[in-house]
């Protein structure tokens, strides 16, 4: 059985992933364990579930002559199942817990399918990441083997090798190099790099910078970002300045600016400024926005003090896109009152961003879009969600408002499809 201290150490690292510690940028579990190649993070740091390869012979002798036996099989596993379809979610984790204290390595195969089996996978990651993780703990080479040849999409084998990195990472990237097959980026090193990113930062980071322009290096990226913000903004902003490869720091650029605005909303914008460049214009306007949230007066403030140009364009971007949420009008007329900085882009997110609230006055704000093609696809788009949504007062403005003859044509389509009978 395990000790106080084991039960406490196993406790933090449930609560951290069953509680859904391990979702990282805008992915979703469902997609992760689906098959898609963007993944949630799961941490394995700071000991591990349960330390079930140093159990004591006594303990070990007994869970090999019941894994001998099919009633005890069957019966440890119909507990599982039990555990797994409660209801109340710490009550899971408490109990699953106390299940994995009573397990040997050789029982996990089992205990893994069946959880499988059950198809809860989506709705109960934060468990199937115990599993997978106390799994890794005792014996990751056979865990591995097990995911290389059952499991489809990179869950399973990113939770596991961050649960294996944490505890030994020279022998996660012995195996991960081993494995890997081809000259393009290595897909494991993912996990490494999620499982090592708390207690050695720099190593994930040598990691990280030595993987090729990839889907794989975003994907590893996304892994450490939050342990590097955690350290706080100047930390953060300084990991991310000694990046040396430009595509790879606008990538951080970008991602960390969004974790550091809702705390820190002036410094990050005025680092985002001493960094010009497309990932920090795309990003500022997301920044003032987060600060408008929080401090209308003090970021309107800020924009204010800009000088003219593309970053005063961004900010503008993002103080209407906040405005046109609550407020088209005063949206609207911020905007006209600033038409230096209103380029077709800001006057485009407006237009999104009113057109629930006020369909009417962000459909007239359409006809300023400069670029035509720009302003025919934002015409069909909103003036076709507007049809959905309220099919008659749509039809009177599309049909009191001069619009170009390939828009008319294709809504008058749309209008005598809506206006059929069903």
């Amino acid at each position: 059985m395990m000790n106080r201290h084991q039960l406490l150490t196993t406790a933090a690292v449930t609560v951290l992933i069953g509680g859904g510690a391990f979702l990282a940028g805008r992915a979703s579990v469902s997609r992760a364990i689906s098959g898609e190649r963007s993944v949630p993070v799961a941490s394995a740091r700071a000991g591990g579930v349960s330390n079930m390869v140093a159990a004591d012979s006594d303990r070990s002798g007994a869970a090999a002559d019941r894994a001998n036996r099919p009633a005890a099989k069957e019966n440890r596993l119909a507990r599982l199942e039990e555990i797994i379809r409660g209801n109340d979610p710490m009550e899971r984790n408490r109990a699953l817990l106390a299940f994995l204290d009573q397990l040997a390595p050789g029982d996990m195969p089992d205990v893994v399918d069946r959880f499988r089996a059950l198809g809860l996978t989506d709705a109960r990651a934060g468990e199937y990441a115990m599993l997978l993780t106390a799994w890794a703990k005792a014996d990751p080479l056979a865990a591995m083997a097990y995911a290389e040849e059952k499991t489809r999409g990179p869950f399973a084998t990113r939770t596991l090798l961050a649960a294996w990195a944490a505890n030994d990472p020279d022998a996660a990237l012995r195996w991960a190099d081993a494995h890997h097959q081809g000259d393009g980026a290595n897909p494991y090193l993912t996990g490494i790099i999620q499982g090592i990113a708390a207690t050695d930062p720099e190593r994930a980071t040598k990691l990280l910078a030595g993987m090729p322009f990839s889907e794989e290096r975003g994907e590893a990226l996304n892994a450490l970002l939050p342990f590097i913000a955690a350290k706080g903004g100047d930390a953060a902003r300084a990991w991310v300045d000694s990046i040396q490869d430009e595509q790879l720091r606008d990538g951080a650029i970008a991602r960390i600016a969004e974790q550091l605005a809702a705390k820190e909303p002036k410094a990050t914008a005025d680092w985002l400024l001493a960094n010009p460049g497309q990932a920090s214009l795309r990003q500022l306007d997301d920044v003032i926005a987060s600060w408008m949230d929080q401090d209308k007066v003090a970021a309107v403030s800020y924009y204010d003090t800009l000088p003219a140009g593309e970053a005063r364009t961004s900010a503008l971007r993002g103080i209407v896109n906040t405005m046109a949420l609550e407020n088209p009008q005063e949206a609207a007329r911020f905007m006209d009152s600033h038409p230096a900085d209103t380029n077709d882009q800001v006057i485009q997110q407006f237009v999104w961003h009113s057109s629930q609230e006020d369909p009417v006055l962000a459909a007239s704000y359409i006809a300023r879009i400069s670029n035509p093609r720009e302003q025919e696809n934002l015409y069909n788009r909103m003036l076709t969600g507007w049809l959905r949504r309220d099919p008659a007062s749509a039809t009177g403005w599309i049909q009191s408002n001069p619009l170009p003859e390939t828009v008319q044509q294709r809504l008058q389509r749309t209008i005598q499809q809506t206006q059929q009978p069903k």
